[in-house]
């Protein structure tokens, strides 16, 4: 498995398989060799995964499985692995049954007792993540938001207290009201990166307070175009010490029944504040 060395699916195996986000040249070796080993490759658009199979030489039967047949689609799947079939499950773009159609699919070939197996690769979030210099030391994903206005707006007031950095993704068409609700429900001091068609031609991304966020979207037609990552950073308190002691209260206590490094690592769990900071608190507190 560790030796670098070409491998072939195995009998009655469902391989989960990312693929490029847009830059072919992204795929992995690993990804090819099961693509190609494969009996059938369950894909959410067969025309994109079509392109990808066509560039690497690969003949594989390609099955679609999408939002509007997963259902259907899973169990002759599930059959296909009884019979002693491999199959690589796809999306159009990065990591499968993350925001895209796959886990039901995953969830019922487990359910029935095959194994399931994670071919990692690229992938939006952790993409746009790292190159966003986003100090935040935890995120919670959040997907895409509601299409409706109300439904959208509730799903952000439910979040606005989270002490987390946010990551959601978004659509074309729907970029400039999500930008504008965002601003409207978080403080608007707080930094938000809009990543955008990330690996292809016109990749950016631009980083901004959340309150300029839909004045620089609207300032040109094009910034509206493709699929986005957002992340909106974790609240200034939770990043950045504000004040040295704020912290305090919860070390003092800490430290009274643990060891520093213990009490320290604790309170960054509890505070989400960096441990650098909390650390050089920890010893002033101690004496040390």
């Amino acid at each position: 498995m560790a030796t670098g060395e070409a491998v072939r699916a195995d009998a009655s195996t469902l391989y989960v398989v990312a693929t490029p986000l847009g830059n072919l040249r992204d795929v992995t070796l690993r990804a090819l060799d099961i693509l190609a080993s494969v009996d059938a490759i369950a894909a959410e658009d067969t025309r994109v995964t079509a392109k990808l199979l066509a560039r690497h030489g690969i003949a594989s039967r390609v099955l679609s499985l999408h939002e509007h047949n997963e259902s259907r689609r899973a169990v002759e799947i599930v059959k296909l692995l009884g019979g002693g079939n491999s199959v690589a499950l796809v999306s159009d773009a990065g990591t499968p049954a993350v925001s895209d159609p796959g886990a039901k699919l995953v969830r019922a070939a487990r359910e029935a007792g095959f194994p399931v197996v994670p071919v990692p690769g690229p992938s939006a979030v952790v993409a746009a993540l790292s190159a966003s210099g986003v100090e935040a030391t935890r995120w919670l994903f959040c997907g895409f938001l509601p299409a409706s206005a109300s439904a959208r707006r509730a799903d952000l007031e439910r979040l606005r207290d989270a002490a987390q950095g946010l990551v959601f993704y978004e659509t074309p068409h729907r970029i400039a009201a999500t930008l504008e609700a965002l601003a409207a429900t978080f403080d608007a001091q707080r930094e938000i990166v809009i990543a955008r068609e990330l690996t292809k031609r016109f990749e950016s991304i631009h980083r901004c307070r959340l309150g300029e966020a839909p004045s620089w979207l609207a300032a040109d037609a094009d910034r509206a175009r493709g699929e986005f990552v957002l992340i909106v950073d974790a609240p200034v308190a939770t990043t950045r010490s504000g004040s040295e002691a704020q912290h305090d209260p919860v070390l003092s206590v800490l430290l009274t029944e643990l060891p520093l490094a213990q009490a320290v690592r604790l309170a960054v769990r509890l505070t989400g504040a960096p441990r650098k900071q909390l650390y050089a608190r920890a010893l002033a507190l101690a004496g040390k």
